[in-house]
């Protein structure tokens, strides 16, 4: 019964299909991944996307926990003896967590309440007279309360206010009420807290700042926020209080004399003390929700585009982690990344070891036969840049700038720790930097993708949210492009669906005891590797030199007698259909249609055998900062240079145009038109044209436009 209403809330929530809702629940609960969903069961679920699953799995997850909540109110209510039939019904049939708290409100265990002491004090008889308005001397009627416990007729009168504060605060109407007052007019105020003004300094846009609440961005939400922890704001979020007021005097008020005057002020106190407070609370964490919500949206869009970056592929590579003092760290790595030397050299002040550290290079990229070289953007990058590039080769040689975001993060973990054990920091550092310009997703899912520095607040929004958007995002790059089953690392194994850490380890130790895998079959052979994980992990590994062709595709071995019959059919081979277009065209795909097979996965491997194994990543490109252009001093007011996005806000992006300082530009600089979403104009790496439009040396900040300068 729960699982059909789960799947008409959920139904009704996303705007999909009953029926996709139910195979799709259907599915995760059998184990299925949602990269494996999305791509094999597109018959199952009616062409779900990714995106959409992943919806799916949330509002479940959030109604399974609904619904444990309301186990424990029920058990709750039940225990005090108070469970009524027509409550119970109530609470069972309600799915709405704000409405069920509200039902629990008056009989939720208490702590020592104000108009607790005054029912044990035994006023609540006084205050039910006062609460209908029909006693016209209430302190008349108070009188008869006075005793030990109550002083006079005021403290009487004091204590039924205090039970009718609470009785008003603990009404769903009014609630209601002022929670509709807070949706319409709330307003969020932060002022700095006196003494804090010089520490708090990079919060000096909120210390007297007031915007509603319905309009404030996610970015000045989570910075207010920030501030406030921090101990240097003070925030709130206000409604129009008059108007407040006057509602719940007109949902409680029911005439004009002494008793109504007592129900006033109990109103007053409810509202300021009780119902203002609690309100503001759930508005409180909903804005912060919904700030979070976007701030990791836009997150996982920039993980995403740099987890796709486009790869070098397997090339030799020269990584160069550059630096002043300490020198430059070199590293030669094969084509399949492997270390095969490390040195130091000098090129850059102090020692200024051009010559020696020229030859040095120039004979390593020899002996080594290197195609391309990584140099790192970090500290003395545009040095060490314009050095690389001055030298003479014995060949072409390609120079490639690379982001470290991260690289030191991952060359002090026990990852690199485990992989380098005779190495320090600095080589593991400069072997990252080289393998990660050969394949940036395979690199770059050893590091805790929050230390990548793509993000901006990722310290500040719900960490639970923000590492399950992550890892699935993580998961579904990593799935999208597949790996080698041959050459990829436990940690790039462990995002394949369908593994864990256990499997992915059993695969690299099965490999380095067996040798390479010669097909998807021999996987089976892998400690651990039921059916189920086969199932679901087999489709997004590749087998590269494999007697069957397709153990290097996207095509699924469960389809692998679909592909055979085409094959039969026309004839030929597996092998001969795939390198044979023109043949493969003449097939009529309705002849292959099954109970489970339709024409989304045979359009699937129709599109697999025509680029078989195909990466869905670009293509790299060499990019160069403008030579004349070396520090922020070298900076005018309407240069217009190239950049490389370095990260992207939902207020604009920041871009390295090669001065050690990121330049904004501001969304309202992005386009000629409104920009909502600065994602939809650039993407993290991109290189664009901008234009320097402010230059602050002292806060070493620049302001660049991108207005005319691109194309959307």
């Amino acid at each position: 019964m729960e699982k059909h209403i789960f799947v008409t809330l959920i139904s009704d929530a996303l705007q999909i299909s009953v029926r996709q809702i139910e195979k799709t629940i259907g599915l995760l609960e059998d184990g299925a991944t949602i990269p494996f969903i999305s791509r094999y069961r597109k018959e199952v679920t009616g062409g779900l996307d990714e995106m959409q699953i992943a919806h799916v799995q949330e509002q479940l997850n959030k109604l399974k926990e609904l619904s444990k909540r309301k186990e424990t109110v029920l058990h709750s209510i039940e225990e005090q003896g108070l469970l009524t039939p027509e409550l119970k019904e109530r609470i069972e049939k309600t799915w709405d967590s704000i409405e069920l708290e509200d039902i629990y409100l008056p009989y939720k265990p208490k702590r020592q309440t104000k108009a607790e002491i005054a029912r044990k004090k035994g006023l609540e008889p006084l205050a039910g007279v006062i609460m209908g308005q029909y006693e016209r001397d209430p302190y008349a009627a108070a009188s008869k309360y006075v005793n030990e416990e109550v002083a006079n007729e005021e403290a009487a009168l004091q204590g039924a206010r205090d039970i009718i504060a609470e009785w008003i605060n603990e009404n769903e109407g009014a609630r209601n009420d002022i929670r509709n007052i807070f949706t319409k007019t709330a307003t969020i105020t932060s002022v700095v807290i006196k003494g804090q003004e010089e520490i708090g300094s990079k919060y000096r846009d909120y210390f007297e700042f007031s915007e509603s609440l319905r309009r404030v961005s996610s970015h000045r939400l989570l910075a207010m926020r920030r501030g406030e922890a921090e101990g240097i704001l003070r925030v709130n979020i206000v409604p129009d209080t008059d108007t407040c007021l006057d509602k719940l005097d007109k949902r409680f008020l029911k005439g004009e004399n002494a008793s109504a005057d007592q129900v006033v002020l109990a109103i007053d106190d409810a509202y300021k003390r009780l119902l203002k407070p609690s309100i503001e609370n759930e508005f409180a964490k909903l804005s912060k929700e919904k700030a979070d919500a976007e701030a990791i949206r836009v997150f996982a869009e920039n993980l995403r585009q740099l987890l796709l970056a486009p790869p070098l592929g397997q090339k030799r590579v020269l990584g160069v982690d550059p630096g002043y003092r300490t020198g430059c760290k070199l590293v030669c790595l094969d084509a399949q990344g492997n270390l095969l030397h490390n040195e130091t050299i000098y090129p850059n002040p102090p020692q200024n070891e051009k010559a020696k550290a020229a030859s040095k290079v120039a004979h390593l990229v020899e002996s080594y036969e290197i195609q391309a070289i990584a140099i790192g953007n970090g500290t003395a990058s545009r040095e060490t840049e314009q050095f690389i590039t001055n030298i003479r080769y014995d060949r072409k040689v390609q120079v490639f700038v690379v982001s470290e975001n991260g690289a030191s993060v991952y060359s002090a973990s026990k990852t690199a720790r485990d992989e380098f054990p005779q190495y320090d920091v600095t080589v593991r550092g400069a072997i990252s930097i080289g393998r990660r310009l050969m394949d940036p997703l395979a690199e770059l899912v050893k590091i805790d993708p929050k230390s990548i520095g793509v993000g901006q607040y990722q310290h500040d929004v719900d960490q639970k949210a923000l590492k399950g958007s992550l890892d699935q995002t993580v998961e579904s790059c990593v799935n999208l492009v597949g790996v080698d089953v041959n050459t990829a690392s436990k940690h790039l194994l462990t995002y394949i669906s369908g593994l864990n850490a256990t499997l992915a380890q059993n695969i690299v130790d099965y490999r380095a005891e067996n040798g390479a895998f010669k097909s998807r079959k021999e996987l089976m052979n892998v400690p651990r590797m039921g059916p189920k994980a086969f199932e679901q992990s087999a489709g997004f590994m590749r087998i590269r030199e494999a007697e069957n062709p397709l153990d290097n595709t996207a095509v699924h071995p469960e389809s692998y007698p679909i592909v055979e019959k085409m094959a039969k059919d026309l004839k030929c081979t597996v092998k001969e259909l795939i390198e044979n277009k023109e043949r493969k065209n003449t097939l009529n795909l309705d002849d292959y249609v099954t109970g489970d097979v339709g024409i989304p996965t045979l359009l699937d491997i129709f599109h697999e055998l025509d680029k078989p194994g195909r990466d869905p990543r670009q293509t790299i490109q060499v990019f160069s900062f403008d030579p004349t252009i070396k520090t922020i001093e070298d900076l005018k007011v309407g240069m217009i240079l190239p950049g490389i996005v370095n990260n992207i806000t939902n207020f604009g992006c920041f871009v390295d145009v090669g001065v050690k300082v990121d330049g904004l530009v501001h969304v309202s600089e992005m386009a000629e038109r409104f920009v909502s979403d600065p994602t939809q104009i650039v993407s993290i790496h991109q290189h664009i044209k901008v234009k320097v439009i402010s230059v602050d040396l002292e806060r070493k900040r620049v302001q660049l436009s991108m207005k005319g300068l691109q194309h959307e």
